[in-house]
């Protein structure tokens, strides 16, 4: 008895140290329960105290208590050995109550005890080893094969979450993994450096060594296992054919296979992707691969065709790179020769040497280049006129280079001759027409009509693109040729490019114009020569001479001109604070005609500058405000001292860099703060600061505080950023009335301003989030006698008025009656 009472005693002892309980209870009424109880725990553990009501007077345990689940007569229920999750995750007892005579009077009561995992197995790899093959340039991220480990732990827990990792790799080459495992679904595939590095001529086999480990791979006393991996490296089939020749015009029955492609592995859905986006598309690939021409093709439409051969897996996701396919269209020989034009024209001068080259008739193919298709020769076979004997001519036979080949021609014998030559390449001819033109030679000179063409005096100020002399040469030769074309140019006299001859074609009249302004100060007197050439050289023996060459004097006047900026813009910066009389900047002019140059300052509207008139050094003369201003446009008048006082202008721009000089103050002048009075807890107003200088790059950094230190038991303020901040009370015993806040604002700048603003926050009752103030009297506004007298004074004004109307209205009919009057008098 007295065993039994200690047993009883440690098993409380026990049940209050365990905790095990029911909704946080220890004991209670025989009722439907259930319980958690971790599994591996060993020795006896109280579970609950159930408790027996009369008749009720001891308890009995049945069902699956596996011989560790016991109850005491007591109703203290306990399990007295260790619980395996893994054998049994869920008993299923049953607890009677009975009374003295042992016979049921509650019960049996459904107990389910719950068994709650630890971790006490560890994960095992279902092979000790295993096998796979991967192609070259498999795609990077897919798997290939797959490793699996098993936890006997509740899956549901971090017991039983597996996690795999790669723990060798062998051989490791620059220390570059080739291979990656996904650490929950355990497929393993290659990384990009194995996707574009393994090459089985290199290495063939890998051997990776794989650990798995529970408790999600994060706890230090998680259970791990590892496994060796054996990988074969195959020979990527998935390769670009080579280039592909197919012969144009084909007369084979098509659809036409050219070549073929593979993926690695069966089951790959393959497709073609034109690159080119042609209107037309005459390629198409079936489910094995096979590649085909759908039609036949022309090299001089297109002469090659590149597009990609795509292999996608049954969800449409890409199996590996596209390949890039290559067509080269295989030329035949189904093009004729063509003519450059409908007649080609050569031009041979009368008594040039027999031999010489005429010209060269270039016909074309369209058949492939540098082929036997290609390869042309040429033949005269016809000449009109035969005179003065046939063969004058011959082309070279695979050139097409025209020469002399009997005798040099007379223009008078034959002017023009047409020649029928025949070209060919090996399978087909063409006849194409030649005019050969018997040309002048040049051997006469142009010669000036006269030698000198005397003076011309202009103003220096004459427009340029005016004409100012007509000069006139004639020659010779054939008209219309390169032998009787003129040509001047001056020689002498225009060292700068001021003036410039163009040319009449159909009379060689030249006309002499001004390219450049005429410059008094820089040359005054032009000495000009003239001289004419022809473009086609002359013939051996005959040269130019002096009648080719003809003088003329131009005279420049002077015109008085303005001075001249040497620059149009001038520019400068300054910081804003810069002291009166600084120098900023200066400006210089120079006047054609030396005079001397007086400046001055034009819409100088804040008088911040003033010019030295004499040098053009600009001061400041007057405080200056970049907040006015930023940049400070002045125009600066350069005028002649003297003369006829002309003047031209230039623009001075001047830049101010700011400088801290405006203290902080509110955004807002008259901000519209509220809190809803009563307050019913501490209320917060937000408002926001600003000053007139250049702000940060950042935005503004103004820090806040309040501005006494009596008031710091009833409001606080907090800075939000570098422009707001927040005003908060720190109690909520308030009037409704408006309370002014000062605050003090620091800039943050060099040198730190800072200014003291008040803060006007409103106390009131709120409607609908609103501020609510009974209508008053406002300043600006009229009280009801006020305008009450207003409106009196003005029905006064208007009855006035009207009463003035209708007096003068009266005088007028009197006067009227007597004029009236008087007239009937006096008849």
């Amino acid at each position: 008895m007295m065993q039994a009472q200690l047993r009883c005693l440690c098993l409380l002892i026990l049940h209050l140290a365990t905790g095990y309980s029911h909704e946080g209870k220890f004991s209670g009424p025989l009722q439907p329960m259930t319980f958690s109880v971790f599994e591996g725990q060993q020795g006896s553990q109280v579970i609950f105290q159930f408790k027996a009501s009369p008749p009720a007077m001891t308890f009995k345990l049945t069902g699956e208590t596996d011989g560790i689940f016991q109850i005491q007569p007591d109703g203290l229920l306990y399990h007295n050995g260790a619980l395996d999750r893994e054998t049994r995750a869920v008993h299923k007892l049953q607890v009677s109550a009975l009374n003295a005579q042992g016979a049921t009077v509650q019960g049996p009561v459904p107990i389910t005890i719950e068994v709650k995992d630890i971790n006490d197995n560890r994960p095992t790899f279902l092979q000790l080893k295993y096998e796979g093959s991967v192609r070259q340039n498999s795609r990077p991220g897919k798997p290939f094969m797959y490793v699996n480990a098993t936890d006997l732990d509740d899956p549901a827990t971090p017991n039983g979450q597996l996690v795999y990792e790669i723990v060798i790799q062998l051989p490791k080459i620059n220390n570059v993994m080739y291979f990656q495992i996904n650490n929950k679904t355990g497929g393993i595939s290659l990384t990009r450096h194995g996707a574009l590095e393994l090459d089985p001529t290199k290495n063939s086999n890998y051997n990776l060594v794989v650990s798995v480990k529970d408790m999600g791979g994060q706890n230090e006393n998680s259970f791990s296992d590892s496994t060796s991996v054996d990988i074969m490296v195959k020979e990527n089939i998935w390769k670009a054919p080579e280039l592909l020749e197919i012969v144009e015009n084909s007369t084979d029955p098509h659809p036409l296979k050219i070549t073929q492609v593979q993926w690695n592995e069966p089951g790959a859905k393959y497709s073609l992707v034109d690159k080119e986006k042609l209107p037309r598309f005459p390629f198409t690939i079936d489910q094995e691969g096979n590649i085909y021409v759908t039609q036949p093709l022309d090299r001089e439409e297109k002469d090659s065709y590149v597009f990609y051969a795509v292999a996608k897996d049954e969800n449409g996701e890409l199996l590996s790179i596209p390949l890039q396919i290559g067509v080269k269209v295989k030329d035949i020989n189904d093009n004729p020769p063509t003519c450059p034009s409908a007649v080609t024209v050569f031009e041979v001068q009368e008594n040039e040497n027999i031999g010489s080259n005429i010209g060269t008739l270039t016909a074309h193919d369209r058949d492939e280049e540098n082929t036997a298709s290609t390869v042309l020769a040429y033949k005269i076979v016809d000449q009109i006129p035969a005179f003065p004997k046939e063969g004058l001519f011959l082309v070279q036979a695979y050139t097409g280079v025209f020469q002399l080949a009997k005798q040099s021609l007379k223009k008078q014998d034959t002017p023009q001759y047409n020649l029928t030559v025949q070209v060919s390449d090996k399978d087909f001819n063409t006849l194409c027409q030649v005019e050969i033109h018997v040309i002048d030679i040049n051997d006469q000179i142009p010669i000036f009509e006269k030698s000198d063409y005397g003076n011309l005096t202009l103003a220096e100020d004459t427009a340029v693109g005016s004409t100012i002399l007509t000069i006139q040469a004639t020659d010779a030769d054939e008209p219309l040729t390169g032998s009787s074309k003129i040509l001047y140019r001056i020689t002498q006299g225009d060292s700068e490019g001021r003036l410039g001859i163009d040319t009449d074609p159909q009379t060689n009249a030249g006309y002499v114009i001004i390219k450049k302004p005429l410059d008094f100060e820089t040359v005054a007197v032009h000495n000009l020569v003239f001289q004419t050439e022809n473009p086609e050289p002359l013939v051996h023996g005959v040269n130019y001479n002096s009648s080719s060459s003809a003088t003329f004097k131009l005279i420049v006047t002077n015109v008085n001109e303005a001075p001249q900026f040497t620059q149009n813009i001038y520019q400068a910066k300054v910081r804003e604070d810069v002291a009166i009389g600084t120098k900023v900047g200066n400006v210089t002019a120079k006047d054609p005609e030396n005079l001397d140059i007086s400046y001055s300052l034009k819409n100088n509207k804040r008088g911040w500058l003033k010019i030295d008139p004499v040098t053009g050094e600009i001061f400041t003369m007057a405080p200056m405000d970049r907040e006015a201003e930023s940049v400070y446009r002045v125009q600066v008048v350069a005028t002649e001292v003297g003369g006829s006082s002309l003047s031209s202008v230039a623009t001075f721009h001047l830049a101010l860099s700011d400088v801290n000089d405006n203290p902080p103050r509110l955004a807002t002048d008259h901000p519209h703060l509220f809190l809803c009075h009563p307050l019913q807890a501490p209320g917060s107003v937000i408002f926001e600061a600003t000053d007139d200088d250049q702000q940060f790059f950042r935005g503004p950094r103004f820090t806040f505080s309040l501005g006494s230190k009596v008031l710091e038991n009833d409001w606080e303020v907090k800075r939000i950023n570098g422009s707001h901040a927040k005003l908060s009370t720190k109690h909520t015993n308030f009037e409704e009335r408006v309370y002014s806040v000062p605050i003090h604002i620091s800039d943050g700048g060099e040198p730190e301003l800072k200014g003291t603003v008040s803060l006007p926050v409103t106390f009131c009752k709120c409607v609908e989030g609103s501020c609510f103030r009974p209508a008053g009297h406002q300043s600006g506004m009229p009280t009801v006698g006020m305008a009450v007298g207003i409106l009196l004074t003005t029905f006064l004004v208007i009855g006035i008025i009207l009463a003035v109307v209708f007096i003068r209205i009266k005088k007028n009919e009197g006067k009227d009656n007597v004029e009236i009057a008087q007239g009937k008098m006096g008849l």
